[in-house]
């Protein structure tokens, strides 16, 4: 039986609400494909168990789950120790210091966060030395906002082609986060400015590798999939809300994860 806490945050049975809310967000994939003219399996869901704890993770994991997505590097390479058995992938999405490259190195896939030189030679020398190679995303400020992580869009072609000397990284494509209180016009714009670097790389560096787009969150994965979204990233629609300050940015989708 959870425990009190875990009562609290997730229910009696949480894995009969992970079950309902993953339907719920399949649902809702479903239609913006559709309405986007798009095959289902186009989109990639990258569920997040951000502040979840590891045998809360493991319920949901026994629901199909394979591979999951973490923003701090402590709490994601904690949970790679306590579900081994499972054999999940991990993917760090959060801005990552560069005292803990090695640490993500050790156990991490997929890397979609990638916004300096500096850290891409850092991993790359970590990953050389283990025999190992990462897929990158290149984080894009899409919005502009001096506290978000990223390079600008106009910068994104210098700094790919910057990456070709670092061969242990495989970069797969590129991530945006879009403005979190804005208005859907403003999400959108957000989302169709990364689809627009990522088709000029397309152009000018077609052997780069950039070509997926990982865009989209619980609050507005349906429009960045109507906007070429080839990765969304759901954690609150699927897990509940966060006992986090980011946890208000996503009320009332869920009965359950309302704000108190």
């Amino acid at each position: 039986m959870p425990g009190d806490e875990t009562r609290t945050r997730f229910g009696d049975d949480p894995r009969e609400r992970f079950r309902r809310n993953l339907e719920a967000v399949e649902t809702r994939i479903a239609a913006a494909c559709a309405r986007s003219g798009r095959a289902r399996a186009s989109v990639r869901l990258l569920p997040v168990s951000k502040t979840v704890p590891s045998d809360v993770v493991r319920l949901a994991v026994e629901l199909g789950l394979t591979t999951l997505g973490e923003n701090k590097v402590q709490e994601a390479a904690g949970k790679a120790r306590d579900l081994a058995d499972l054999g999940v992938s991990w993917s760090v999405i959060g801005h990552l210091q560069t005292n803990k490259a090695k640490a993500m190195v050790a156990f991490a896939s997929e890397f979609q966060a990638l916004d300096s030189l500096r850290l891409a030679s850092l991993l790359n020398d970590h990953l050389v030395a283990a025999k190992r190679t990462l897929d990158v995303f290149v984080q894009v400020n899409t919005s502009n906002e001096e506290s978000k992580y990223g390079i600008a869009p106009d910068d994104a072609e210098h700094f790919v082609r910057a990456l070709e000397p670092f061969t242990a990284l495989r970069p797969k494509g590129l991530m945006t986060l879009a403005l979190l209180d804005g208005g859907p016009d403003e999400v959108r714009a957000c989302f169709r400015r990364l689809r627009a670097v990522r088709d000029g790389l397309r152009k000018t560096q077609p052997g780069s590798g950039i070509d997926l787009l990982s865009m989209g969150m619980t609050g507005d994965f349906e429009i960045a999939i109507e906007e070429g979204a080839d990765i969304v990233r759901v954690g609150q629609a699927i897990f509940g809300k966060r006992p986090t300050k980011d946890g208000h940015y996503w009320p009332g989708l869920l009965p359950d994860t309302k704000p108190a």
